[in-house]
């Protein structure tokens, strides 16, 4: 059984983690995988937008700890610099709408994943856990990074020395993701929106999505700069064009990313 299904259909990427039995945690292969296909997403211009999930009851438990007990594997420091930092890194670089579906739980860095990406979508089953304290680890995979920007200090320093479960409603009411689905909606609604972002004018969405990894760190005075920049690069884009002339027009713009 292949450990991770790529897909792509109408300019929707779906990256699905296919290790249910083991709660589609984290090993080697499954971890190169998300990177290459990360890579390709990237490279493919008629790639416009990406989701990744997981198959079965679990999005993403973390890492796989039989992997590391194992006598040929690799150090903890080095599974985290070889198979999470690029995951994280390519996640936020990307310059294409990045929407996790997290269809269960979602532990340890497979939590810091789904935080990573730009739209986070939950099945109300789902949950989220700082898993690491349980086992005298600290978050990796940014999670010191992303959580407490998402959900403030307090909220996440609680959450990463206690590893308590949040619920998907809970997380919603933090303002950890955007929006929370039941049953009967959760995959239509991912789905549509997935298809909705790949036909916006994905070429400013990459550019928003840069402009806001750098609202991180910079000053009022650089995210000025830095709109000012970006969106002369927007505004000389095919899809600035199209938009406006659609809207003079009267028509439906026909955006494509560039």
């Amino acid at each position: 059984m292949e450990e991770l299904i790529f897909e792509v259909n109408e300019n929707v990427a779906t990256i699905t983690l296919n290790r249910p039995d083991k709660y589609n945690s984290i090993n080697k292969n499954l971890a190169f995988g998300i990177q290459s296909s990360l890579d390709q997403c990237e490279n493919d211009e008629n790639i416009r937008c990406i989701v990744i999930t997981g198959k079965g009851k679990a999005f993403c438990a973390g890492q796989d700890l039989a992997e590391v007990v194992a006598a040929d594997s690799l150090s903890l420091s080095s599974i985290v610099e070889t198979y999470y930092n690029p995951i994280i890194t390519k996640i936020r670089n990307i310059k294409k709408p990045v929407i996790a579906a997290v269809n269960g739980v979602a532990a340890g860095a497979g939590a810091n994943i789904a935080l990573a990406c730009d739209i986070v979508i939950a099945h109300e089953n789902a949950s989220f856990i700082q898993a690491f304290s349980k086992i005298g680890l600290i978050p990796d995979s940014a999670g010191t990074y992303i959580l407490p920007r998402l959900i403030g200090f307090q909220r996440a320093s609680a959450l990463i020395m206690t590893g308590d479960k949040v619920s998907a409603a809970e997380a919603f009411q933090m303002g950890m993701i955007y929006k929370m689905y039941d049953e009967n909606t959760f995959e239509n609604s991912y789905k549509s929106l997935a298809l909705t972002l790949s036909k916006m004018p994905t070429y400013a969405l990459g550019l928003s999505k840069m402009a806001l990894n750098k609202s991180m760190n910079n000053t009022l005075e650089s995210q000025l700069s830095l709109e000012h920049e970006y969106q002369t690069l927007a505004g000389n884009s095919y899809d600035y064009n199209e938009g406006v002339q659609a809207f003079i027009e009267k028509r439906k713009a026909e955006f494509k990313g560039k």
